[in-house]
This record gives structure tokens, sequence and C-alpha cells, in this order.
């Protein structure tokens, strides 16, 4: 009885264990979860106006939020104008770093508050990213990976132990019945080993494990397929974003002019950058022109010294597209950022200065290299389409259409597909 006794004792320590660590193993899955959440909620509320490590629209918030209560941030990101109305000293002060107005996000619950501070406390791991490489966001993928092998080694831990109980329990009761019992020692690891492996039991446990590890590691890699988030190809030319989006502050539309008025945003022509860079030349201390911009002048065959193009020296440029869709997929820009302008600003939470493309391409005027900043998959498109509200288009001509179809429909009038646009290029020509 006294080596039952001792086995139990082993046992309920190893299960004591055994729960600790799985709820440890569940609560560092849930705090990531959370970080990766508030990741979530900065980069499609706060990140068109504010980074992490230096000042944008607004201030660089990692440092500064260190030094604020939550007891202050929630209220003031909820709602800073309410907040300061109060007469809130520590509101009013705050509102002096910019001068521009902060949107308030009262959808928020106090929660999600909380785990955008928390992502804006830890900050953004520095990667080193290799030229041309794609970047993925990892998530929960690792922790996950690690706790699932974790509770791997613990169930087989259990099972090894809970064998060598059975075993124990079958020599006391042989020994009771008078059978005595030669027990082998030193054992060498690969007997042991290979006797596990004739147990029924442990090698079903072991193949079910290997198949869910198998399984696991297949569906992620069959998840992440075809999703280029972070995606940032090396360009012929170092064109910055940051510096003609962000400090010159020229607009989107100023270059991608189709995105107001056609399926494609549409890459600029040379003859777009030769607007300002004719006379902007950038020249170092020795006279030499910027050697970007001289692959413009070379790409057009100009000559800056005599202000003259050749013909016969032009050739493109070989620009590398960022975002790409499947063929079977088809999206209108013009239909997002004209008619759907005001539900996905209101969707996104983007603040009034900001042009509508940053819901998607995220904060541009902060790149100094564009990059896919939206994963683009189906059901990123599909969840902004359920949530938009689009009550208000009453007026627009679009849905204008629609509601007259409907109407001709009820009265038995004739309804063809050419007076719903069915007339249009796009519709089969994409």
């Amino acid at each position: 009885m006294r080596n039952i006794s001792l086995f139990f004792k082993k046992v309920s320590k190893s299960a004591l264990v055994f729960a600790a660590l799985s709820f440890l193993i569940v609560a560092g899955a849930q705090a990531q979860t959370d970080l990766v959440e508030g990741k979530t909620l900065f980069k499609s509320k706060c990140a068109s106006c504010h980074a992490l490590d230096h000042d944008g629209t607004g201030p660089a918030l990692t440092e500064l939020v260190k030094t604020l209560d939550d007891s202050f941030l929630i209220p003031w990101i909820k709602n800073n104008q309410a907040l300061i109305a109060s007469g809130n000293k520590q509101a009013i002060e705050a509102a002096k770093l910019k001068p521009s107005e902060m949107t308030a996000f009262p959808t928020l619950t106090d929660a999600q508050v909380l785990n955008i501070v928390a992502y804006v406390k830890e900050g953004e791991p520095k990667v080193a990213v290799v030229p041309g490489a794609e970047v993925k966001d990892e998530g929960t993928s690792a922790l996950s990976i690690l706790g699932i092998v974790a509770i791997i080694v613990l169930s087989i831990i259990v099972l090894v132990v809970l064998g060598r109980a059975v075993k124990m329990l079958e020599r006391l009761i042989l020994e009771k019945q008078g059978i005595v019992v030669v027990e082998e020692e030193n054992v060498s690891l690969a007997v042991g080993v290979k006797g596990l492996f004739k147990n029924k039991k442990f090698v079903f446990f072991f193949v079910l494990c290997l198949v869910m590890v198998l399984g696991s590691f297949g569906w992620m890699g069959m998840w992440e397929t075809g999703v280029h988030t972070g995606y940032q190809p090396v360009q012929p030319i170092k064109f910055s974003h940051e510096l003609h989006a962000g400090i010159n502050q020229i607009d989107c539309q100023y270059c991608h002019t189709g995105a107001f008025k056609s399926k494609n945003s549409t890459i600029p022509s040379l003859n777009v950058c030769m607007n300002c860079h004719k006379n902007v030349q950038a020249r170092k201390e020795d006279g030499q022109i910027s050697p970007e911009i001289m692959k413009i002048y070379n790409a057009l065959g100009y000559d800056a010294d005599k202000q003259t193009y050749d013909k016969t020296k032009e050739k493109p440029i070989e620009w590398v597209r960022v975002h790409n869709l499947p063929d079977f997929a088809y999206f209108n820009h013009s239909q997002h950022v004209v008619v759907g302008e005001a539900a996905i600003r209101k969707e996104k939470g983007l603040n009034p200065k900001d042009p509508v493309c940053f819901a998607c391409h995220g904060p541009v005027n902060t790149m100094e290299e564009i990059y896919q900043y939206s994963p683009l998959t189906m059901k990123w498109c599909i969840n902004c389409h359920k949530d938009a509200d689009i009550s208000d288009k009453k007026d627009d001509a679009f849905y204008t259409k629609i509601i007259e179809a409907h109407e001709k429909i009820k009265k038995g009038e004739k309804i063809t597909p050419a007076m719903l646009g069915g007339l249009e290029c796009g519709k089969c020509h994409y």
C-alpha cells in the first residue's frame, strides 16, 4: 500500500504541473491574442495619423503612452472632445501636442482600447527586411505551435507515468496472489522505447498527435497561400511616398489619376514626374543631379543641360506591382473611393483630412517604400462589406437607379441589363 500511496503522490504532482503549464499556455495565448487584436485595431483606427516611434499627423505614441494612465487613455481615445469639454486639465494639455483634432472612437469597448494601449506600449518588433522578400504576419502561430508541442510532451509524460502505474498495480496484485514477479534491471533506453511502441494505446496516441501536428502545419501553410501582407519588392526607382505624399502633401490622385474615375488607379507616367522634376533635381554639392532623378531623365531620353528630349533613347520604367488580386477577382477603384467613400471613411475611422486610399493602402504618407498594408483576402473584403453603412446613399445616382428599377419591376415594366449598367465594358472585360 505504501508503494501505491507514493505512486499517487507522484501522479498528483504530475497532474498539478500539467494543469499549471496548461494554464500558463492558455494565459500566454490569450495575452498574445490581446496584442494581436490591439495591433489590428491600431492599424485600422490609429495608424493613419499616428506612428509608434515617430511623429506624423499626431505625436509618436510608444513613449508618450507609457507616461499616461489607462484611466485617462480610455475616455481620451473613445471621445477626446468630450473629455476636453469636461475641463479635464490633462486632456486640455494633451490637445496642445498637435493642432489637428483627433478622431473619436465611441464604438470601441474599454477592453479594445486597453488592447490598443498594450500594443502601443509593447511597440513593433524591429525585423530586418530583405529587399524583395515577402514578409508575413505570424500572429499567434508560433505560440500556438509551442503550446501544442508542450501539451503533446506533457501528455506523453502522463501516459508513461500511468503506464508505470498500471504495471505497478499489476505487480502488486500478482504478489498478493503469491506470484513472484522478477523486475528487469538496467533496461536500456532503446529497449524502453521499443516497448512503448508495442503498446497499442501509445502508438494510437502518437499517430494521432503526429496527424494533428502535420495537419496544423498544412492548414497554416494553405491558409497563408496567396496572402502577401507586408510584401515590399525592390523598385527600379527609390520613390519615397513619405517625401511626396507626406512631407510635400501631394494628393494621391495627382499621380494615380485613375483611382477616382476607373477600375484601375493607374501607374503615373514619367511625364507627371517631370512636371516637378524638370526643375527639382536635388543636385549635390558637386552639381551632380540625384541618381534617382537621373533614372527618370534616362528613361525619357531627357538632357537636363539642353532641356531636350531624344525619343530614340526612351525606355519604360519596369515598376514591380505591389498589390495583386487573383485574375477572377474584380475590384473597381472608383466604385469604392467615390461611391463608397463616406461609408469606408466611417467604417475605418479615417481622419477627415486623410485620403480614403488609406483605408486599404494604409498610411502611405509615412511609407518610405510602398508595401502591401492590408491582407486583401476574401474574408477581409467581406467583413468590410458586412459592416460598411451605406444607408445614407439615397441621393447617390447609382443607388437611385437601382431603386427606380425596383419600382418599375413592381409596376410590371420591362427592365433590361442595359438599364442597370450592363453595357459598361468593365462588366465583362477586366
